[in-house]
């Protein structure tokens, strides 16, 4: 079964079984693979964390890997430290061959459900396939509420070239601004990735910058807390993970290498 069969059978699958959302898909072009790999998207982004049948997860698993091998991938080797264990790189997230990425979640832990949202709880949860939303519903469902502030969770990446995915949820900024409680919850984000990320023995951690897209927080502040709380792991516990932080937009890369000092 070629890639386009692969993503047929799959719009097909999702399509049918919840025909419901069928209108607010019929826009949608599916001329093309690439065309056809929106819809999926957007279908899973809607979809509920219900069980599906080893036959789609079977057929998804394989679309997706190959999507992976079809594009350029990055390793830690394939980067230079800037200061010892610290990597700056500016990417997509879920194209880095890590053991684990940072992924910035919601309260709610299930991922972007807003079709297509330019999000990288979105692209994760894409990326992966249906099976991390399904363990991180067994995860709430688990604890009982919605997923606090400053923590976070470990589950596997599926079909993502990492091995981990650990999820975190920062502070939201609203019209009131930033307080010194938020800035103490975003720090409190970085280290229980740190920590999480050191009891299951991984060597390398890839962060997003948590909380500066839709949760508001600005950029600057954002990364001097980020660097400075990652710095006071490293030399508090004398961890020897490699940190990554990854970034996307062009404004936090700048941000980032004026306070990590490698600003051209």
């Amino acid at each position: 079964m070629n890639q386009e069969a692969r993503i047929d059978y799959l719009n097909d699958y999702l399509l049918k079984e919840n025909p419901n959302v069928k209108d607010n898909f019929n826009e949608y072009k599916t001329d093309t693979v690439d065309e056809k790999l929106v819809l999926f998207r957007g279908l899973c982004n809607v979809r509920k964390p219900e069980p599906v049948t080893e036959r789609f997860i079977e057929i998804q698993d394989a679309f997706l890997s190959q999507l992976n091998r079809e594009r350029k991938l990055t390793l830690l080797e394939d980067l230079q430290a800037i200061q010892p264990q610290l990597y700056l790189w500016q990417g997509d997230i879920t194209s880095l061959a890590v053991d684990v990425i940072v992924n910035a979640a919601n309260s709610n832990f299930l991922g972007c459900t807003e079709a297509n949202h330019d999000c990288i709880d979105n692209m994760i949860h894409t990326r992966s396939g249906v099976q991390l939303r399904l363990d991180c519903d067994a995860l709430i469902k688990a604890q009982g509420r919605k997923e606090p502030m400053g923590k976070a969770k470990i589950t596997e990446a599926y079909n993502l070239p990492s091995n981990y995915i650990i999820h975190t949820v920062g502070p939201y900024i609203d019209e009131r601004g930033i307080s010194t409680l938020k800035e103490s919850l975003l720090a409190s984000s970085y280290r229980s990735c740190l920590t999480l990320a050191d009891e299951h023995n991984q060597g390398t951690i890839a962060f997003c910058c948590i909380s500066t897209g839709e949760f508001n927080f600005p950029n600057e502040r954002a990364a001097e807390i980020a660097i400075q709380t990652v710095k006071e792991y490293l030399n508090r516990t004398g961890s020897k993970i490699n940190v990554i932080f990854n970034v996307f937009k062009d404004v936090d890369l700048q941000t980032y290498q004026r306070q990590l000092g490698t600003e051209e």
